[in-house]
């Protein structure tokens, strides 16, 4: 068991975003080289990307945007061109807004399609572009590996609005349908966090935020780094591991 990924290829979808950066982190931290993937985050990823620990291969920013298609697969081949390899695709592109759950007339229909078209159908856009470079043969063996950022509220159905927590509910069914069809070239697992201490979190009401960590049974949120942990682990530990849901919530639903 190691943790080591040198000479491994990730691509991060939303890699700019707060919780993004810390997975591209910690991949690279693992000898790991990373494609972050933006949409209109250019300049923080390319600065991201520039001070990622250095690894056996090149790092880089690329444009990711996971509701075109056709950029998707255009990404894939510019991958395959550049380092002829693609080991583990990280789905951590996401969007939503806060909308309480009873005030269904404010969760517009444009709101609910750009949630399943980021969430949902940009994970399905992004495995299928991606397919054949995580499928192909490896020296020495081994799976490629698809991480789907999922989150609590799959679970727990309390999150920013209705549809962001059905749509997170899908990430996880839509990892294990793909688990099993793609075994066993491919392995994928979700990985969902309770509410992380991110920039974008530490923004909001800290008597909100304090009350959300006193619900949860370990009395704190989730540390980015500690997502980032949870899918540096499926890339390695875990290599036994296919269509499971990695928990990175402090035991709330338990609360």
């Amino acid at each position: 068991m190691t943790l080591d990924l040198s000479g491994r290829l990730a691509v991060v979808s939303g890699g700019a975003g707060g919780l993004g950066e810390a997975i591209c982190l910690g991949l690279a931290r693992a000898g790991c080289a990373v494609v972050v993937g933006y949409h209109r985050s250019e300049a923080q990823a390319h600065a991201l990307a520039a001070r990622l620990p250095a690894a056996a291969l090149p790092h880089a920013a690329l444009h990711c945007p996971v509701t075109d298609s056709a950029a998707l697969a255009a990404l894939a081949a510019e991958v395959g061109r550049r380092w002829g390899r693609c080991d583990i695709l990280v789905n951590g592109a996401g969007t939503t807004r806060f909308v309480p759950h009873a005030d269904l007339d404010a969760l517009d229909d444009a709101l609910i399609d750009e949630i399943l078209a980021t969430n949902v159908r940009g994970i399905i856009a992004a495995v299928r572009a991606f397919k054949p470079l995580l499928a192909a043969p490896r020296a020495g063996g081994g799976s490629g590996l698809v991480v789907n950022l999922s989150s609590i509220a799959a679970v727990t159905a309390m999150g920013s609005n209705v549809a962001y927590c059905a749509s997170k509910a899908a990430v996880d069914n839509l990892t294990k349908s793909l688990a099993r069809a793609l075994a066993p070239a491919v392995r994928v697992l979700s990985v969902a966090p309770g509410l992380s201490d991110t920039d974008f979190v530490k923004r909001m009401d800290r008597a909100w935020r304090d009350e959300q960590a006193a619900r949860t049974p370990l009395q704190r949120l989730a540390l980015p780094d500690e997502v980032a942990a949870a899918v540096v682990a499926a890339a390695t530990l875990l290599s036994f591991s296919t269509g499971a849901v990695i928990p990175v919530d402090g035991g709330r639903p338990l609360a």
